[in-house]
């Protein structure tokens, strides 16, 4: 009798496991600690709350703790039931803490706010990150991996070994198991621990890196700080290494907009010794250009926006280049040999081109778009590089070869150097000089417009664009040696990357003036610039 009573009762206690085996497997129920914010609570209570929702790995809990960040998080006077409730006025939406789902209306005299405090609200950050290595979709996990190393504290080191344990992207791993190499530097685990975490840590070689091994070059702990120091070290030399490769980068972008700008401006000045005052204002004809044909396109056919550059090219080309010739046949040709009346003259003409625009398109900006072949970026290293620097970089060197092979493979270029070379000579073989000078100045005209295409995607476009870059183009040609294409490509490489290396010391103006004495201080050595050509003035 007794045995079978034993039996009967080991019976019921299987059953009784069978029924609650699952929910004790699920572990604690987000849904439960939730209600936990209700009522009236101290701050580490409601901290407390935080850490523990975060603890469930429950997805569905991110719901309850971005409302609770943007103060969205109530609970009801009367029953203490916490839920989420946005709007105005005397009824607000309420909606489930935990799935998010509408639940109808509630009044706000009968709820109250889930009150909070600045550090409260990190924990949140923390916890949300937590929650998102929960993400089935990578990119969310990854992003959440990487937010979690500057922040990441002891408390989190069992939930990250967690993550690591079930993470099968050889990526995100990585960027966990660095996140809680960086709690265990906080913790206080044993050395032999921290060590190993230090390693780990230095092997990003990054500024956070740094940041967390500084805390530790002071340590009372000798071996500690001594590991530290070492590593912290380590990661000054680099980060100083790509800090100056990341300067360079610059240099080199600013470069081959001076390229750009000034390229056209180096055959017109070489061939016809004009100081085109005008040449700013064809940069800004292509860069309107651009804006003309964006709009078209924004309003006739979206789906060729990302052409827009490709069809605006020539047409930039074309528009610059032809005002260009318009200038040259119309005025210049008068004033050949008077340099300081073609200076004002041409001054004239850009005030005039200028006010056009302002009329035509307003005196305000306009927004020209980067096609998705040239937005976002990607890191190299320590530095980080942008695709319409890129893009325009590969496209300042396509039209620097395009231009030395015109000049060097065609009949035009073969023209273009004599009248450079020797003027009366090059006329006495038979050569229209006049019709040199003109298709001269309106192929420099046209390479400005193309500049103006490249120069829409970094710099605002507005009447006053030109403007920014006509002295630092004079300055790169005579620097690099007037009429010769190499020069101008060293001299505005080299510009580039001194005004890049200077700034960081001297700031942008005074880097300029800086700029602006050295190469006065130059010319003074050597006047003809870098590259020296014979040119039609010195015909000996």
């Amino acid at each position: 009798m007794t045995i079978s009573r034993l039996g009967r009762l080991l019976v019921a206690l299987l059953g009784l496991l069978w029924l609650v085996a699952p929910t004790l497997a699920q572990g604690p129920d987000p849904r439960a600690i939730i209600a936990e914010f209700g009522g009236k609570k101290s701050f580490d209570e409601t901290e407390a709350t935080v850490k523990s929702l975060a603890a469930t790995g429950d997805p569905n809990a991110a719901n309850a703790l971005r409302a609770l960040g943007d103060g969205e998080l109530y609970y009801r006077k009367a029953d203490q039931s916490v839920l989420i409730a946005r709007g105005a006025g005397a009824e607000l939406q309420a909606f489930d803490a935990l799935s998010g789902e509408p639940a109808g209306t509630e009044p706000k005299a009968g709820l109250e706010k889930v009150k909070i405090k600045n550090s409260i609200r990190k924990t949140i950050a923390d916890a949300l990150g937590s929650l998102t290595l929960s993400s089935p979709d990578p990119a969310r996990r990854l992003a959440s991996a990487t937010g979690l190393f500057s922040g990441a504290t002891p408390e989190q080191i069992e939930m990250l070994d967690a993550a690591i344990a079930k993470e099968g992207d050889k990526a995100i791993r990585q960027r966990l198991e660095e996140a809680r190499a960086n709690a265990v530097l906080k913790s206080d685990r044993p050395t032999a621990d921290k060590i190993q975490a230090v390693e780990t840590v230095a092997a990003r070689g990054d500024r956070p890196a740094l940041v967390a091994l500084s805390t530790l070059t002071s340590s009372p702990d000798e071996v500690l700080a001594k590991a530290a120091r070492a590593r912290a070290g380590t990661i000054e030399r680099e980060i100083a290494f790509w800090g100056q490769a990341q300067n360079i980068w610059y240099g080199l972008s600013l470069g081959s907009v001076l390229l750009l700008a000034a390229i056209g401006l180096a055959i017109t000045f070489g061939v016809m010794g004009v100081i085109n005052m005008a040449h700013g204002e064809m940069i800004m004809l292509g860069a309107y250009t651009t804006f003309v044909v964006q709009e078209a396109i924004r309003t006739h056919a979206p789906h060729l926006f990302d052409w827009s550059l490709a069809i605006a090219l020539p047409l930039a080309f074309l528009v610059s280049g032809f005002v260009g010739l318009v200038i040259e046949r119309g005025l210049i040709r008068f004033l050949y040999g008077r340099p300081l009346e073609t200076l004002l003259a041409t001054y004239g003409v850009s005030l005039v081109l200028q006010q056009a625009v302002r009329l035509w398109f307003g005196p305000t900006n306009r927004e020209v778009g980067n096609p998705s072949w040239m937005s976002g970026a990607f890191d190299l290293g320590l530095m980080s590089v942008t695709w319409n620097r890129v893009w325009i970089l590969a496209f300042a060197l396509a039209v620097f070869a395009g231009l030395l092979f015109a000049l060097n493979r065609t009949s035009m270029g073969l023209k273009m150097r004599a009248v450079t070379q020797n003027r009366r000579m090059a006329a006495a073989m038979g050569i229209r000089t006049p019709w040199v000078d003109a298709l001269t100045f309106a192929l420099g005209s046209g390479i400005a417009g193309v500049a103006g295409v490249a120069l829409s995607q970094i710099d605002n476009v507005s009447p006053d664009l030109g403007g920014g870059y006509i002295i630092d183009s004079f300055m790169v040609v005579v620097f690099g040696g007037v009429g010769n294409l190499w020069g101008t490509l060293v001299g505005a490489m080299s510009l580039g990357v001194l005004n890049k290396f200077i700034e960081p010391y001297a700031g942008a103006v005074i880097g300029k003036i800086v700029v602006l004495v050295l190469i006065i201080l130059f010319i003074q050595k050597r006047p003809r610039g870098l590259f020296a050509l014979k040119g039609r003035f010195v015909d000996a």
